[in-house]
């Protein structure tokens, strides 16, 4: 009798293990599923999309290089904004010196979102110092192909803030390593009117709301922005740099 109870006992024991340990090896296998799952997802993100980006800025820089030598460029009166009132007493003697010569400025045709326009070179950057094209919006489509040029901004070389902004471990990574940016630095944006050339002031970390660095901060001067910390988009890395060199410089500058 004993050996029979134990017999049945060990008969209606097995089953339960066994369904136990189906459902441990159940969701064991589905763990791993998910793991690899998100190792794929991350090396797509950070690597895949880095080399297809890396890839097609060869194509976007040549597309702007292209621009340079069509987009239409116009010359325009400029009036310095820290100048002080405009004398609108009407001349006794209208007659106009031929010698004296009004500052203008340089001027090109604005692009269309999604153009790329402009190239962004930073010497002291290893992944900038051969240039990154820079297109037109800062949409996700638009900045998965390069840095974006915010519109409602000056383009570089012109009176004004102009904003440009990148990813930093997507996409090409443009910004990547931004943060090791340091005043006195120089930045170096080419366009169809020539190598408009800044240098860095200084940098900060914002929140994604504090809009005001994309405001006109006086004269020219140059924001490039990037999410901060790496692999996070909870603050804004913002880097400002002022223009010293280019077509308009010396207009912009009264030197």
């Amino acid at each position: 009798m004993t050996e029979l109870l134990e017999t049945e006992t060990g008969s209606t024991e097995r089953p339960r293990d066994g369904r136990v340990t189906r459902v441990i090896r159940a969701f064991g296998w589905t763990t791993i599923g998910i793991g690899v799952f998100l190792l794929g997802f991350v090396a797509h993100q950070l690597f895949v999309t880095t080399y297809f980006a890396q890839q097609a800025n060869q194509g976007l820089t040549e597309e702007a290089t292209s621009r340079f030598a069509d987009v239409e460029i116009t010359e325009v009166p400029y009036l310095d904004p820290t100048a002080g009132p405009v004398d609108t007493t009407v001349p006794t003697d209208p007659m106009v010196d031929p010698e004296v010569r009004f500052p203008t400025l340089f001027v090109e045709a604005p692009p269309e979102v999604g153009e790329p326009f402009a190239i962004i070179t930073i010497p002291t950057i290893e992944r900038l110092a051969g240039g990154w094209a820079v297109v037109e919006g800062v949409s996700r489509p638009v900045l998965r192909a390069g840095a974006g040029h915010m519109p409602s901004t000056p383009l570089p070389g012109q009176p004004g803030n102009s904003v440009i902004s990148g990813h930093r471990t997507t996409y090409g990574a443009p910004f990547h390593e931004l943060d090791l940016l340091n005043p006195g630095d120089l930045i170096e944006v080419e366009t169809a009117l020539g190598v408009h050339t800044y240098q860095v002031t200084g940098s900060e970390i914002v929140s994604p709301r504090d809009l005001w660095v994309t405001e006109d901060l006086g004269g020219a001067t140059l924001t490039l922005t990037t999410c901060h910390p790496k692999f996070s988009s909870r603050q804004r890395l913002v880097v400002f740099a002022e223009l010293i060199d280019g077509p308009n410089a010396s207009t912009i500058l009264g030197t």
